[in-house]
């Protein structure tokens, strides 16, 4: 399995079901360990109880860039983190820039090199304006 994988597709085609269905399908599963991130409290009441979801309304985070070091961050709290989802990451990382959102696609998949953590990131956009760079994670 990819290490990162991208749900792209526009507002209104699913995706945060989707989301929330492999997010609580996850969950049941013994040993694993969940972080959700999201802007808002918007999955809060749709999550099962062991996933740690983080709004990040409550975090000084406003780039691509410092979305990473926030992410290598909660790795070196938690060793025996399994899987990291990210509800609208354009949202989350406040920044609609692809080059950027590119950049960061690449250090997350070089960060997660040595580690086995799946993360899913919902993209709201479609796949055919991704970039090359993105859509190989779609």
């Amino acid at each position: 399995l990819p290490m990162i994988r991208v749900i792209a597709g526009e507002k209104g085609t699913g995706k945060t079901a989707q989301l929330v269905d492999d997010i609580n399908a996850q969950a049941i599963t013994e040993n694993n360990n969940i972080v959700c991130i999201e802007r808002g409290n918007r999955l809060d009441r749709l999550l099962k109880y062991q996933v740690r979801l983080v709004d990040m309304n409550e975090y000084p985070c406003s780039s691509f860039d410092q979305l990473l070091s926030f992410i290598s961050g909660i790795y070196a709290k938690d060793f025996d983190l399994t899987h990291i989802y990210v509800d609208s990451i354009f949202k989350v990382a406040q920044s609609e820039e692809m080059s950027d959102f590119a950049a960061f696609l690449d250090q997350l998949d070089t960060f997660l090199k040595d580690k086995s953590i799946q993360v899913t990131i919902i993209c709201s956009s479609s796949v055919e304006s991704l970039d090359e760079s993105i859509r190989r994670f779609t």
